[in-house]
């Protein structure tokens, strides 16, 4: 798969301050890039770069093959964590004058907005002001600005803020057509489970240096440490944890479950999984046994506090 956007030892000080020290990303074609950091680790500074609205004191960047220009502009698609709308306009001149910024005639950007429009169900918000919207009402106008240009490259920050989760979920649902129809997208977040359910890469930024990048499947594959969480129904407890500690490292464990089962926490090293399993289920009935996967979040945590 080729690279939509590739960011190349990209440098930005303000002052004495480095807000991104040789970063360097690939963004693949048609995926979801999960954009994470803790606040302050330069991620907003990458993406006004990636905008235009500021230029890198070194490094570069390419879009689609070609060094970023101006005209480039139009592929681009940004909902930015602090919305841009003008609260005393009305949302339908609005999003039209913004449409013609983006490239599109009037003719088209009326079709769009109407595709949209009618899509949301927010039809008879045209002749609104934005003051006079709820905050998850104007995100759904600043979405609709943002991809109503059917740009090639989506950047959207924290894009379910403001929403309930009925409407997250709907936003969420027009996110994943997007990219089944040829977007590529940026998602920048501290949700973690909306980087579990929609990114197909991620790359984490800390102190504006690059932590991590790669596909979420691999970065999990990484930091995997090889531990199960377990529950089994057994008359011997004892002889049940004598077996597996002379072979395990074993602790208890919590999680939910509907039996009053023992729940144990089993790090099995390099052993097999059917190892354990064999010695359990010589000792009782398994009722459960999933490997303890780590989440984003706990990537995310165990990176940034081990550096």
């Amino acid at each position: 798969m080729s690279n939509i956007l590739e960011v190349r030892q990209v440098v930005k000080k303000y002052g004495e301050f480095t807000a991104l020290n040789s970063v360097s990303l690939t963004v693949p074609k048609g995926s979801i890039y999960g954009l994470l950091g803790p606040n302050g680790a330069g991620k907003t500074s990458l993406i006004r770069i990636i905008n235009q609205i500021t230029m890198p004191d070194s490094g570069e960047i390419l879009l689609d093959g070609e060094l970023l220009q101006p005209h480039h502009i139009q592929h681009i698609g940004y909902l930015p964590e602090e919305r841009g709308l003008y609260k005393s306009m009305k949302v339908g001149e609005q999003c039209l004058y913004l449409a013609q910024l983006k490239g599109l005639s009037k003719q088209e950007a009326k079709k769009q907005l109407d595709y949209w429009f009618d899509k949301l169900e927010i039809q008879g918000w045209w002749n609104k002001k934005i003051e006079e919207l709820s905050k998850g009402m104007a995100q759904k106008v600043q979405f609709v600005v943002t991809v109503l240009h059917k740009p090639k490259l989506l950047i959207f920050d924290e894009p379910f803020s403001g929403f309930d989760p009925v409407n997250a979920n709907i936003i969420k649902d027009e996110i994943l057509e997007l990219k089944k129809n040829g977007a590529t997208i940026i998602f920048s977040t501290h949700r973690m489970e909306s980087v579990e359910e929609l990114c197909d890469d991620i790359a984490l930024i800390h102190k504006s240096n690059k932590l991590i990048e790669g596909k979420l499947t691999d970065v999990k594959r990484q930091h995997r440490t090889n531990s199960f969480e377990v529950g089994i129904l057994t008359n011997n407890v004892e002889g049940l944890m004598i077996d597996l500690s002379q072979k395990f490292k074993v602790n208890q464990a919590q999680f939910k479950s509907l039996n009053d089962d023992l729940k144990l926490e089993i790090s099995i090293g390099t052993s097999s999984p059917n190892e354990l399993l064999q010695i359990l289920t010589g000792r009782g009935q398994v009722t459960h046994f999933v490997e303890k996967i780590p989440s984003a979040n706990d990537i995310f945590i165990k990176t940034v506090s081990e550096s």
